[in-house]
């Protein structure tokens, strides 16, 4: 009988690279047994033995989000041969980076299907398992582009939209039923992955996250703990992250006319050499032979750590604090006022 988090059956999909191999390795961290979903045979082969290293058992599973029926029956293989499935993260993506007049319809479906389709199927297949067992923890991973959409991400974006209001709807019925399976998502800033390495691009430069830009790891820790406390209905990550959030809820047109200006650069870099250059639009990037791992091509101005992560994780404390500081304030007042 399973009796700790070190026992945990967790599904991560999109595991072959970037935030989903950071993930797995940080799960693999704690002795858990680990259901690596992507298409790409090379990168799962490197996410399984970076499992394995890591102290966890890996159980890679080939498999195209966007495809429903593979989804399911992932699903039923991993309680086959792992267990009773925890955690289910949802991380899978794919992308083009252009104007949105220079999206083809094909790609355009392609990129939802991948992106928010996949994050429904994952989600639908966790739950058939979960909610007669009547437990389990589901963790979308999200984007500030969840709320704020930029230019040449416009299929991108809007799959991050869909994945948020898909997640509330969901959130409120698991409520309603007096559910104990439980739904949380991930708000994420720029992160160092090889997606900037391998997304279909038409722009004049290579691709690359809108600065501040994070370390694959400081998105996978906030995963964790997410997937550790999905009794909150979000978490933000990174203060870029809040800043633009909070900018968007308070002056959206000031922010569309800000990103006008700025956003085309910000989202291209002319100095990057990339020899690894690839398309994973159709087809999985590491079918080159080639494993990318969790970074991508910007560790040189990446940043492993994120301040704001803590009260992130810890608004009780935050909160005591606040109010611990304006009791203060408001004594001092008093006693100025004898």
């Amino acid at each position: 009988m399973r009796t700790g988090q070190n026992t945990r059956v967790v599904v991560v999909t999109g595991a072959s690279a970037g935030i989903g191999r950071a993930v797995a390795r940080e799960y693999g961290r704690r002795g858990c047994r680990v259901a690596l979903l992507a298409r790409g045979r090379r990168g799962l082969d490197g996410a399984a033995e970076d499992v394995r290293r890591s102290g966890g058992t890996p159980l890679t599973v080939p498999v195209d989000v966007a495809s429903s029926e593979e989804v399911f029956a992932a699903a039923q293989h991993v309680e086959d041969a792992l267990g009773p499935i925890d955690v289910w993260v949802n991380d899978a993506f794919t992308s083009v980076f252009a104007p949105f007049h220079e999206i083809s319809p094909e790609e355009f479906r392609r990129v939802t299907e991948v992106t928010y389709l996949g994050c429904v199927h994952g989600t639908m297949a966790a739950l058939k398992h979960m909610r007669p067992r009547d437990r389990g923890t589901i963790v979308q991973v999200g984007s500030a582009l969840a709320y704020r959409g930029v230019p040449l991400q416009s299929a991108y974006s809007g799959a991050k939209h869909a994945i948020q209001g898909f997640n509330e709807a969901l959130r409120v019925e698991l409520l309603h039923d007096r559910s104990r399976v439980r739904t949380t998502m991930v708000q994420l800033p720029g992160v160092n992955t090889p997606q900037f390495s391998w997304v279909r691009s038409r722009l004049g430069d290579h691709p690359q996250p809108v600065p501040p830009i994070f370390q694959p790891e400081v998105a996978a820790r906030a995963i964790v703990h997410a997937g550790d406390h999905p009794h909150r209905r979000e978490y933000w990550v990174g203060g870029s992250t809040v800043k633009t959030l909070l900018a968007n809820a308070a002056a959206p047109g000031l922010l569309d006319r800000y990103l006008a200006r700025k956003g085309y650069a910000a989202q291209q870099n002319s100095g990057v050499h990339d020899p690894h250059r690839a398309d994973n639009l159709w087809e999985p990037a590491d079918s080159n032979g080639h494993d990318y791992g969790a970074h991508g091509v910007f560790d040189d101005v990446s940043k492993s750590r994120s301040t704001q992560l803590w009260p992130s994780h810890h608004h009780g404390a935050v909160a005591v604090g606040v109010l611990a500081a304006c009791g203060v304030l408001g004594a001092r007042r008093l006693l100025h006022t004898r």
